[in-house]
């Protein structure tokens, strides 16, 4: 019941807001999948109840770079500095965005990200754990915004998502969620956000981080979905394609 209430929680809290909000999922599977991942569900889930309110992005999808490490290159931090301004106003609106390697990479799509973060009220990021940490796919992501938190504190420039608040949901199996989900806060409050406690939580399926058993991870989905009243994908597919059948 508690994971259902921590959910119901956080979508109470942007409906009485009632804001623009960005969901941005970043874990992945097989695109010949039926299924989406646990955190994936919970975004959905939520953007069912905010409607045209909340904009959901999948990153596992988008063609993002690595960050090129500009903060800490002999000749001093050069990350979010004026000349990294990414001089393109459908993709750079605000004219915030600045990132040496969304210049150097042409095909690079992190101004997907940052023009709907930029005009969003609240971000929610939907992450799962990869070997007690936040999977690849977000840690590219959170590497390649290091700008909006270094403009402010090395540039002493404004910060311009003093006015966002932030969240993160994170989803595991059986190894360090909660220490995963308490290190990205901070990691959103070093970057300037604000980050109200009805916008995160975490789900793990056990305690004991020794569990490593197939008949775990097969019920590990099948909890999480009872918990918080989601109905697999996998089985609307199966019945509709019975359904055809007749």
């Amino acid at each position: 019941m508690e994971n259902l209430n921590n959910l119901n929680r956080a979508i109470t809290h942007l409906k009485e807001k009632g804001e623009r909000v960005l969901l941005l999922t970043t874990s992945t599977r097989w695109e010949g999948s039926d299924e989406d991942p646990k955190s994936t569900q919970l975004a959905k889930r939520i953007k069912e109840e905010l409607g045209d309110l909340a904009t959901l992005i999948d990153v596992s999808k988008l063609k993002i770079y690595d960050c090129e490490g500009n903060v800490s290159i002999e000749k001093g931090n050069n990350c979010g500095v004026k000349a990294a301004l990414l001089k393109d106003k459908e993709k750079n609106p605000s004219g915030c965005h600045r990132c040496w390697a969304s210049i150097n990479h042409k095909d690079d799509e992190l101004w997907k990200v940052s023009k709907e973060l930029l005009s969003s009220r609240t971000v929610l990021f939907f992450v799962s754990t990869r070997w007690g940490s936040a999977n690849a796919i977000y840690q590219r992501l959170i590497e390649r915004l290091s700008w909006l938190e270094n403009r402010q504190s090395t540039l002493n420039e404004d910060n311009i998502v003093s006015f966002i608040d932030a969240g993160i949901i994170i989803t595991g199996h059986n190894w360090n969620v909660s220490g995963a989900m308490e290190l990205q806060k901070q990691v959103l409050r070093f970057y300037g956000f604000s980050v109200p406690e009805e916008l995160s939580f975490h789900w793990q399926w056990t305690s004991d981080s020794t569990d490593e058993t197939g008949e775990g991870y097969r019920k590990d989905p099948i909890e999480f979905r009872s918990q918080f009243k989601i109905q697999a994908l996998d089985r609307l597919v199966e019945s509709f394609r019975e359904w055809l059948k007749k």
